[in-house]
């Protein structure tokens, strides 16, 4: 069913802090992450026994020639490799593994929130960018629950020890080391500030072409029939391109952040040699003191090297998170003021000067007001862009009346549960929508417990065994995407046995037949009249031939009602409806 378009807001952007993420992500997996950084706080102090070891080695167990202390410190050494593999293996196993699991969960968690958006949310939006949404945007994740977080609080961890020892060794040659790391360090906040924005972005961006390429393959067929193909490969460059641009800009804040560690660890580095080879040859250092102190240096650099990194992995993930935040503060379609039930439903509606808009200014519907009894069939007919589908939008409870009311049952529908309502609502579509997969399992689709009676009484109903017998597989025959297989009777037959199967008490026809030859629509017809006894209807047509056993018929013109009742009677008064059909009857 189609809808004017909804009024184009400007999004909310979202800003995922620091404590949000370690409240909802971090700490439900506390105990997870506190294993780890056990771990990982062995592992790096298995780490530190290499450079420690190497001053013994130097100073006394070669200079002493003992054989002994050669054979313990070997073994010491091969120790805390063994340590550091086992707890390596440990920590990426542990929390790699959790890390996946919380990127699944959360797609689940952003696909149900998107499925509860209202649809005015869908109408300015393209499939393939919430598509985007859902599975791209919190793979960032991984580096909060994963080895990344981790990592760095080793990497900090590691640095602070080797701090401590490189002070014990030379208080002097420490302090060198510490003004050009200090540099670092407020270069790579400032830098990591910069990146958040260009990630967030980058998730937009892709989010687009992702939209786009999902369009363009899903309208292969009219880019082909107008021969656009490079149309098509032009807008696609473009998007990739303004891709290209972002991650050019990311990976050039990434690479001046790398390279001024290099050249400002390297200046400390060179400083070292100079200060150290004095000190030697002073007397004031030995030579495995300046051995271990360039050991511990590294060890204290790596890291700081590796939390840029780290750094620039947790800006990515934090960008994710905005993107996904946006979509999880969105107000559900079923808001909480929607606390009624209905168990039961008789199917009477009635519309009480309703009015609606899609833009505050540009009202669509103007003080409609009727009665649809339990059973009738109320026809909606007008031109294009009269309202009629307006109106039935109200009725199916995918729009909200901008004031009036909307009663089923007695009760405002603004107030009731839409999964309660839903469940009794059927609705078949002019362009209606199938799933790839078997005819079956489309024809199941609003009831996948039904049994097999049922399914074929549906099947028989709308006609759909009329093709499926000419089927080597029958009903279990595989459709393709949106039933691109099939005719477009053959699609809106099987479209009208899942409503069949459905059985709801209210339903909604928009065009549904009009994508049938002369021949399949007397089928339709037949079964439409089976399937709309007992149940309240409403149906939108242009053919008026196909209404004219309408209970009762309402002419919309610009938003009103303009003329009501049944055939007969608008036939006898010669006004508007009787112009729509006179000149229908003409072609």
């Amino acid at each position: 069913m189609s809808t004017e378009a909804a009024p184009k807001t400007k999004p909310k952007v979202s800003k995922v802090s620091i404590y949000h993420a370690f409240k909802t992500i971090i700490w439900p997996r506390r105990g997870m992450v506190f294993i780890g950084l056990i771990l990982i706080v062995i592992s790096r102090l298995a780490s530190l026994v290499l450079p420690g070891a190497s001053k013994y080695l130097v100073d006394n167990v070669i200079a002493n020639n003992d054989f002994t202390m050669l054979k313990w410190l070997l073994f010491v050494v091969f120790i805390s490799l063994v340590v550091q593999a086992i707890t390596s293996f440990a920590l990426t196993r542990l929390l790699s593994v959790e890390a996946q699991l919380l990127i699944a969960k959360l797609r689940v968690q952003v696909q149900e929130k998107i499925l509860s958006l209202p649809i005015s949310y869908f109408d300015n939006q393209k499939s393939g960018a919430l598509v985007s949404r859902i599975m791209s945007d919190v793979e960032g994740v991984r580096n909060l629950v994963g080895t990344g977080l981790v990592q760095l609080v080793g990497g900090i961890l590691t640095a602070i020890i080797s701090l401590f020892l490189l002070i014990n060794i030379s208080p002097l040659m420490t302090l060198y080391v510490l003004l050009p790391v200090g540099v670092f360090a407020f270069i790579a906040l400032k830098a990591f500030a910069y990146i958040r924005p260009i990630f967030r972005t980058r998730g937009k961006l892709n989010a687009e072409v992702t939209g786009r390429l999902t369009e363009s393959l899903n309208g292969i067929r009219v880019i082909k029939g107008f021969n656009a193909e490079k149309q098509e490969v032009h807008t696609f460059h473009e998007g990739a391109m303004r891709l290209f641009d972002n991650v050019k800009q990311s990976l050039t804040s990434t690479a001046f952040v790398t390279s001024m560690a290099t050249f400002l660890l390297g200046l400390a580095t060179v400083g070292i040699m100079g200060i150290g080879g004095y000190n030697i040859m002073e007397g004031h250092l030995t030579f495995g003191d300046f051995l271990s102190f360039t050991l511990y240096l590294g060890f204290m650099i790596a890291p700081i090297v590796q939390m840029s990194n780290i750094g620039s992995q947790l800006t990515e993930a934090f960008a994710g998170l905005d993107r996904t935040q946006e979509i999880l503060n969105k107000d559900p379609e079923d808001s909480e003021e929607r606390t009624n039930e209905v168990a039961e439903l008789n199917g009477d509606i009635s519309f009480q000067d309703v009015h609606f808009a899609y833009e505050s200014s540009k009202e669509v519907l103007h003080g409609i007001s009727f009665e649809a009894p339990k059973g009738s069939v109320t026809a909606l007919v007008g031109t294009s862009g009269s309202g009629k589908t307006t109106i039935a939008g109200l009725a199916a409870s995918f729009l909200n009346p901008t004031s009036g009311k909307v009663l089923v049952d007695g009760k405002d529908l603004r107030y009731i549960k839409l999964e309660s309502y839903r469940s009794h609502l059927g609705v078949v579509l002019q362009d209606d929508f199938l799933f790839e997969g078997t005819i079956r399992e489309n024809i199941l689709f609003p009831r996948p417990n039904a049994s097999e009676d049922e399914l074929q009484q549906a099947v028989k109903a709308a006609y759909v065994h009329e093709f499926t017998d000419r089927f080597e597989e029958g009903l279990d025959t595989v459709i393709g995407e949106r039933g691109v297989k099939l005719s477009g009777g053959q699609r809106q037959r099987i479209a009208i046995a899942r409503a069949i199967l459905a059985n709801p008490q209210v339903l909604i026809l928009d065009e549904a037949t009009s994508n049938l030859d002369t021949e399949s629509e007397t089928f339709i017809q037949k079964s439409l009249n089976e399937l709309m006894k007992g149940r309240t209807t409403f149906v939108i047509a242009h053919r008026l031939s196909t209404i004219r056993k309408a209970d009762q018929i309402l002419v919309i013109e610009q938003g009103e009602i303009v003329e009501r009742g049944n055939h007969d009677d608008l036939i006898a008064k010669q006004g508007r409806y009787y112009e729509l059909y006179t000149y229908q009857a003409r072609i």
